[in-house]
Formats: C-alpha cells, sequence, structure tokens
C-alpha cells in the first residue's frame, strides 16, 4: 500500500502512544489519527465520495485539516485545497474546473464556499475532529493505489488567466519525501512548527507530511501569530519550522521575542523569494542554536529543489543551495539552450517529483516543458559549484531603456537601509525609458525614508539606471502564502499612479 494513510497505520501499530499531532492544546496520538482517518474516510465514503473522486477542502489550519489531507488518500480520491483568502467567484472557478464532487469548508468561510456541489461546513468542534460529524459512519478501508495515481490537485495563481491545476501524483509526493529526509535529516524525533497555510505546500510539504513519514510531530497553529509560535517553540521543544519571509521578519521583530526560550529550534527552511542578507544574519543572532536553511521550489515539484548545505551559508550567502538528490537543475535561455555557470536564465527542472503537467489543459502543459524539463518561469544562474542564485521573476524583470534591471538586486540594496521593513521593485511605464524601476517600501516602525535618501543609497551602490525612479510607501506588502511578493498585484494597483 502507498495510500498516504499506509504509515500513519504503521507507526499505529507500532507506537500507538507517540503523539502525530498537537492542535489547540490537544495531542493526538498516532493510534487516535489512525482511528480518526479510518473514520473520516467512511465518513466521506457514505457521502458518495470513491476512487478517483476530487474533494474540495477550502479550510484554515487545524486537525480536521490534516484527517482530510489522510482520509481522502485512505479511500483512493484526489485532495483539493483551495486558498481561504480567494474570492467567491475564484473558489466557484477552481472547484467546477477540478470536477470536485464535495466541498468541505470552515463555518467562517461560508461566504465564499461557491461552486455546483454539496457543501459541508465545518463547526469549532469539527474543526477539531470530523469524527464529530461522522458518529454513524463505519470505519472505510484502505484502497490500493499506484505510484503514477493522482494523488492532489493544487491551483496556482494565474497571472493573466485563471488558476492552472497542478496534477501530484503519490510518486512525486514519496520523492520529495525521501529527498527530505536526506537533506534535513528527518525522524521520530523531529518536532515541526506548523505556522504557514495547509493548503501550500510550503506548510502542508516543506517538509510536513514528511515528518508524519517518519513518525515525527507537527505543531499545528490555525494562525500564524509571531508570539504564538514563538511560545509553542518553547513549550513543546520544538526542533524545526518553514516560514514565510513575511513571518520571519514578524518574528524578529516581535517586541516579545526575548521572553522566550527558543534553544530547542536547530533549522527553519526559509524562501518564498530572495532572503536579504541582513535577514539571514539576524535570525542567527536570535535562534542561535538553528540554522536558517534558504530553499527553492514551487508548487509544481512539491517544494523544496534545492536546499543551503550545512557550513555553507556566508561563503554562498545569497544562494538558495543545490538541487536535493534526485532534481536535475538547468539554466536554458528562451529557445531551450542550455546555459553555462554564472549565465541568467530560465531555471528548468527534471526528476520524478515534478509534476506531469495541468489538470485538462494540455496546451499549458506543452508550454511548460521543454521536452521533459520544466519551466518554472523563474530566472537565475548556477555558480561554477551548482549552487543556485535567484535573480527574478521572468515577467518581473524591469527592462529600462533596452537595459535588463534585476528587481531583486535593487531590493537587496534597498534591504540594507535600516528603516526598511519590506521592499519590492516593479516597472512601470515611462514615455522616455519604456519602464521605470519603483520602489514600494514598509517602514521599520517610528521611522521615515525620504526619496533623496533612498537614492543616495542606491546609486552609491547601483548603475543609474537600476535607481528607483519613485518611492511609495505602503503600510504592507500583497503576498502570497509562501511569502512571496504578489507584484502582479502591486503593478496593477499602481498603474495609472506610479
Amino acid at each position: 500500500m502507498i495510500n498516504l494513510s499506509s504509515f500513519i497505520a504503521f507507526h499505529a501499530r507500532r507506537t500507538p502512544g507517540r503523539y502525530a499531532l498537537k492542535y489547540r492544546g490537544e495531542e493526538i496520538s498516532y493510534g487516535t489519527f489512525d482511528a480518526r482517518i479510518c473514520k473520516v474516510g467512511g465518513w466521506l465514503t457514505a457521502r458518495g465520495i470513491g476512487r478517483g473522486d476530487v474533494v474540495a477542502v477550502l479550510m484554515k489550519n487545524s486537525a480536521a485539516f490534516l484527517e482530510l489531507v489522510f482520509a481522502v488518500s485512505h479511500i483512493g480520491a484526489v485532495l483539493l485545497p483551495i486558498n481561504y483568502r480567494l474570492s467567491a467567484d475564484e473558489v466557484g472557478y477552481i472547484v467546477g474546473n477540478s470536477g470536485a464532487r464535495l466541498l468541505i469548508a470552515d463555518d467562517e468561510l461560508a461566504s465564499i464556499a461557491a461552486g455546483a456541489v454539496p457543501v459541508v461546513l465545518l463547526d469549532e468542534a469539527a474543526q477539531s475532529s470530523i469524527t464529530s460529524l461522522a458518529s454513524d459512519a463505519a470505519p472505510a478501508e484502505m484502497q490500493p493505489v499506484q505510484p503514477g495515481d493522482l494523488m492532489r490537485l493544487m491551483y496556482t495563481s494565474g497571472t493573466t488567466d485563471r488558476p492552472k491545476g497542478v496534477m501530484l501524483t503519490y510518486e512525486n509526493l514519496y520523492w520529495k519525501s525521501a529527498d527530505q529526509t536526506i537533506v534535513l535529516g528527518l525522524n521520530a524525533d523531529t518536532r515541526l512548527l506548523v505556522v504557514g497555510p495547509l493548503y501550500h505546500v510550503g506548510a502542508l510539504d516543506l517538509p510536513g507530511i514528511s515528518v508524519l513519514w517518519h513518525g515525527g510531530m507537527l505543531s499545528v497553529q490555525r494562525n500564524f501569530e509571531p508570539e504564538q509560535a514563538l511560545e509553542s517553540i518553547e513549550k513543546d521543544r520544538l526542533n524545526a519550522a518553514w516560514f514565510a519571509p513575511v513571518m520571519t521578519t514578524a518574528i524578529l521583530t516581535c517586541p516579545a521575542r526575548d521572553r522566550y526560550d527558543v534553544s530547542s529550534l536547530q533549522w527553519a527552511i526559509g524562501g518564498g523569494e530572495k532572503t536579504p542578507e541582513l535577514r539571514i544574519r539576524a535570525f542567527s543572532q536570535f535562534f542561535r542554536n538553528a540554522r536558517y536553511i534558504d530553499a527553492y521550489g514551487l508548487t509544481e515539484s512539491v517544494g523544496g529543489d534545492t536546499f543551503m548545505e550545512p557550513g555553507r551559508e556566508i561563503e554562498k550567502i545569497g544562494s538558495t543551495g543545490r538541487a536535493i538528490a534526485h532534481v536535475e537543475i538547468e539554466i536554458r535561455d528562451d529557445a531551450g539552450n542550455r546555459l553555462a555557470p554564472g549565465e541568467n536564465g530560465e531555471i528548468c527542472l527534471r526528476g520524478p517529483k515534478v509534476t506531469k503537467g495541468y489538470w485538462n489543459d494540455p496546451q499549458k502543459t506543452a508550454s511548460a516543458f521543454f521536452d521533459d524539463w520544466f519551466r518554472t518561469g523563474d530566472v537565475g544562474y548556477l555558480d561554477a559549484d551548482g549552487f543556485l542564485y535567484l535573480t527574478d521573476r521572468k515577467k518581473d524583470m524591469i527592462i529600462s531603456g533596452g537595459e535588463n534591471i534585476a528587481s531583486s538586486e535593487v531590493e537587496r540594496v534597498i534591504y540594507e537601509l535600516p528603516q526598511v521593513r519590506e521592499a519590492a521593485v516593479i516597472g512601470m511605464p515611462d514615455e522616455r525609458w519604456g519602464e521605470k524601476p519603483v520602489a514600494i517600501v514598509v517602514l521599520a516602525e517610528g521611522t521615515t525614508l525620504a526619496m533623496a535618501e533612498l537614492t543616495d543609497h542606491c546609486r552609491a551602490r547601483l548603475a543609474g539606471f537600476k535607481v528607483p525612479k519613485e518611492l511609495i510607501i505602503r503600510d504592507s506588502l500583497p503576498r502570497n502564502p509562501s511569502g512571496k511578493v504578489l507584484k502582479r498585484l502591486l503593478r496593477a494597483e499602481l498603474g495609472t499612479s506610479a
């Protein structure tokens, strides 16, 4: 059996009293979790869900979310986690496009639980365990699945059109878990803080499910609150975490951070965008026993394609590390030609954890590959040692007066200013140059930043054409769940004003 529930059952037989999850103060053992998975699987079966049926989940983090992740697999169905920050129209499109048979949603999200399918709403009790709704359901038997069977659909945000459904198979997930085991040294003693949204690969897969593979424990928070995260690290002696960049910043600037003992933390995976050097150094100063692991990955590869290696962080600062064991990386030009080390181009991936394509969209699937190499849409380069450096998203490259400007390069310089908490640089239309670089900045509390100061700082470190021509101060930057700044939203919002 290769169902996700098979390894939960394995640990339930061997160490039934060992804790698998902690949620809202409840510690859930592997024996209890296994029984709940079988019960929820029976509840789904009673509602007409069978092999290959798509079950949509519109939920915040909870123990019930993870029950569904494993119960859907247990009966051979397909999980579709949906971003709860979307609109009803967007949710309705995803539910319809996927052909979902059932939508399960938290009751607080009822207003956006759209689509022409039956909807089940979960109250607070059901969010702790769906078995509160399944008292009459007989436990389901585990259904056999094959490595190439579809395990999950995950819809990525479109830039100019509708989202695309990424198809992830059991083979994709298990190769991902095997490689993360090697890189991160996962074992039964791994105790992971889960603060990212579980509908996203960052929280669910990096390393998420891989920890349960080994009989470790997930400490799940419904929402991210910096002080609550610090409290959990101290109280539960958590030794691992995944943080989106905005979460790392919030923790490092939390006024109460020094009240907590965080000495148990051994590593935290970052990434989602090119991490500023100052943030990496600040992390190491606060979490003195922990290693900040910069990483690179995407939904189409179940996350985590490169990781920074121990002891190379300073030598290779600015890099997201080298490829894991079963992922190959090449840099290609627009025609698909392989580029030499040091040359910027599109990052392309190949390996058994990479998706086979997009749901019901052969045209987008074909355009996403050079033969069997997946085109990420990200720009970067490999150094002579094979370490990956991110330069930009292809669509985020600014072309001003015929010169290419990597927005991440400008952002790195802006982050050197002590007043800057967050920064994004985008290209905006300009009559003379075609595009001009514009800096959008979130300031640290109680500070100010004038355009002249920004210009002087950048001009001393960058070519003149790369210096931002306009400064916009905002309270926050729009980000996706992995922490990437949504520059397309900034461009849309500022299109007529910048």
